[in-house]
């Protein structure tokens, strides 16, 4: 946050105070003298900040205490305007620190804890150049090798390069210090240091040349290669690889398999390509369609033995959600048909946007604890359904075929609002609209504004703009915006809050009825505007991820509470050829934030791309996320999901690249992907 503006309102008016100059010795204890004092004007530091505008006001009151009665008055409210300029000060502090935290872990492979500070970066950088930093903060140097005895700067050489290397030929020129000196001669050693160099004529060569000098050409071209198959691929762990069963496929909405044959063709190609296992989507509305705790599992029974003939792992999808629109053909599964009829009496059970607008992709989270279902409340139709699967297909889970359970949790089974409809008239980029208008979601805000103290917030904001505004068309998360504000900040904490409570009572029923069951959770990748300060689409969706605040820590927080797995959906969009995208987006810098995230929290992560088919570079961009490359605590995927619009056996991907990206994963394959 730009703060220009706010430091010339620090400046003191010269005429009012007298500016002293600083005594460098302030610090030091002064001894006692007898008699009067030497100094009968001593000098003192100046008064900065919030200081130095407190003592101009009292400065003034005091002269002018008779003259001015609004002296007091004037001085309070300057007071109360450096308060905010130093909370924007303090803001903007926090942003510029998270930025360097992510870019050091991010480019730096640097470990450092989930709510750093700058001392643990201090300490980080101190370790990375050689220095031992205990948990006290004691930092020394442990004693180098006879060769670099004494050294400062330079790290001991281990490469086995310089084996061949004389040292009188390879070793820099560098400063020797006794370890017996004092701070202050060590400073003194320094400048001399930097005096010396400043006389000398560039003519002497360079540390590195010096060090390339002595190597022979084969030695080099050898540690290359070397380098190179370090950081390949092959050197990670093996990351298990499933595809997701196409969408539009083989269920009916009465729950029969259609088509037999071409389940066994799909599975067929599946395993010529060496997959793990396959993902199978189970609807809610297929399974629970048309009257309340009926369930038909027939045609899911079939499916899941064709399956099994094939001795691939399975994973399941409780897939809560509706699915069909633009990208779906003519298939359409819509909630259940009773939850639906209930819908047409209660339009509330839905989220609302503020314009009225009902969306019926999923029920609002509103309703987890309103019994409007047939006397049952959110989240126990969700257990039940849960449960049923869970007693149904017990046999496949004792035999191991079902290996995980992933727990749809918003629109296209992510933990999202469902603030991006394209049925509604969103289109990319737009910021989206706050699903927080139906009456269930409403009287929660209302409490919350008043436990808060102030009852007249419960309300969404009014300048938060439409589906496809760009941030600064609108007051909300524009520059400075309301998002910013004591208003902005208690609405979007409630709204992130209510996602966050959601995860976490589906969770608390899912880990019963799934106990000994690996549980899986989709995390979206939201990534446009993320290189503006509001991150506006992230808090529409439900992140309160701003420039400075850690929007996805409270969520992985719950999910790591209940043991379940991230998985994350993987953009594979490159940042270069973005530098000048009008949604300033930064698929990368979103990525790395929310797996360092999860990494750091001890949070299993898994990964899976997004629907549109990748080329060969997107591919490659997956891997290395999956596996990155130089990471000292050697994180990777537990497993990847690959997803495409329509069937494998429809031929509509090229099958050599995905061979190719199958093999890297497994780490069958030396070499980048990009030949």
């Amino acid at each position: 946050m730009n703060t220009n503006n706010s430091n010339q309102d620090l400046l003191i008016n010269p005429q009012q105070t007298q500016i002293p100059q600083p005594d460098p010795y302030s610090h030091l204890p002064h001894p006692v003298q007898p008699g009067p004092s030497p100094h009968p004007h001593p000098q003192t530091r100046r008064p900065r900040g919030f200081a130095a505008t407190a003592a101009a006001a009292a400065s003034a009151d005091n002269t002018s205490a008779v003259s001015s009665p609004n002296a007091s008055g004037k001085g309070k409210r300057e007071r109360e305007k450096e308060k905010e300029r130093t909370k924007l000060r303090e803001r903007h502090r926090r942003a510029i620190t998270s930025r360097m935290l992510t870019g050091l872990r991010q480019y730096g492979n640097f470990p450092l804890p989930a709510r750093a500070d700058m001392n643990d970066v201090l300490a980080a950088l101190a370790r990375e150049a050689g220095w031992t930093v205990e948990t006290d903060g004691t930092t020394y140097r442990q004693s180098p090798p006879p060769s670099h005895t004494g050294s400062f700067g330079v790290r001991p050489v281990e490469s086995p390069l310089l084996k061949n290397c004389a040292v009188k030929e390879c070793q820099p020129s560098v400063l020797r210090i006794d370890e017996s000196l004092s701070p202050g001669s060590l400073d003194s050693m320094v400048i001399s240091e930097r005096e010396n160099s400043r006389n000398e004529k560039y003519t002497s060569t360079s540390p590195i040349n010096s060090v390339i000098e002595c190597l022979d050409a084969d030695q080099l071209i050898q540690d290359v290669h070397s380098g190179m198959h370090q950081n390949d691929f092959t050197e990670n762990s093996y990351v298990p690889v499933y595809v997701m069963l196409a969408q539009n496929g083989f269920i009916n909405n009465c729950c029969q398999l259609i088509d037999p044959q071409g389940v066994r063709q799909e599975l067929s190609h599946m395993k010529s390509l060496d997959v793990d296992g396959v993902v199978v989507e189970c609807w809610w509305g297929v399974v629970e369609a048309w009257s309340p705790q009926k369930y038909a599992w027939s045609g899911y029974r079939e499916l899941f033995n064709i399956i099994q003939e094939f001795k691939l792992k399975l994973q399941v999808v409780m897939a809560f959600h509706e699915y069909g629109g633009t990208d779906s053909g003519d298939v359409l599964i819509s909630l259940p048909q009773w939850v639906l009829e209930i819908g047409k009496d209660n339009q509330d059970i839905f989220f609302t946007d503020r314009e009225g607008r009902r969306n019926t992709e999923c029920l609002s989270w509103g309703i987890d604890k309103e019994r409007v279902l047939k006397g049952r409340t959110g989240i126990e139709v969700y257990f039940d359904f849960m449960r049923s699967f869970r007693t149904e297909f017990n046999d496949l889970f004792t035999e191991g075929l079902i290996t995980a359970i992933e727990i749809g949790l918003g629109p296209s089974g992510e933990l999202k609002y469902p603030s991006f409809s394209e049925r509604i008239g969103w289109r990319y980029p737009g910021i989206g609209e706050f699903q927080c208008y139906d009456k269930y979601s409403q009287q929660n805000l209302r409490k919350a504004a008043k436990l808060r103290g102030h009852s007249f917030w419960a309300r969404g904001p009014d300048n938060a703009g439409q589906y496809n505004s760009r941030p600064h068309e609108t007051g909300f998360f524009c520059e400075r915006g309301d998002y910013d504000s004591y208003f902005g900040r208690f609405f979007l904490h409630w709204y992130s809050q209510s996602l966050i409570d959601h995860a976490d009572n589906v969770l608390s029923l899912a880990s019963f009825a799934f106990e000994d069951t690996k549980i899986i959770i989709k995390v979206p990748a939201v990534y446009w505007w993320y290189r503006t300060a509001s991150h506006a689409a992230e808090l529409t969706a439900g992140y309160y991820n701003p420039t400075n605040q850690d929007g996805y820590s409270p969520v992985f927080e719950v999910l790591k509470k209940h043991s379940v797995i991230m998985k994350f959906v993987c953009s594979g969009l490159p940042l270069s050829g973005f530098e000048n995208d009008e949604a300033l987006v930064d698929p990368e810098g979103l990525s790395w934030q929310i797996l360092n995230s999860a990494w750091d929290r001890g949070l299993t992560v898994a990964g899976v791309n997004m629907l549109a088919c990748y080329d060969r570079e997107g591919y490659r961009r997956v891997v290395e996320m999956a596996k990155p490359r130089n990471d000292p605590d050697h994180h990777h995927f537990s497993f990847f999901v690959y997803q495409q619009p329509s069937a494998l056996a429809q031929g509509t991907i090229c099958f050599p690249e995905l061979d190719y990206f199958i093999k890297c994963m497994h780490g069958e394959i030396t070499g980048d992907l990009v030949s």
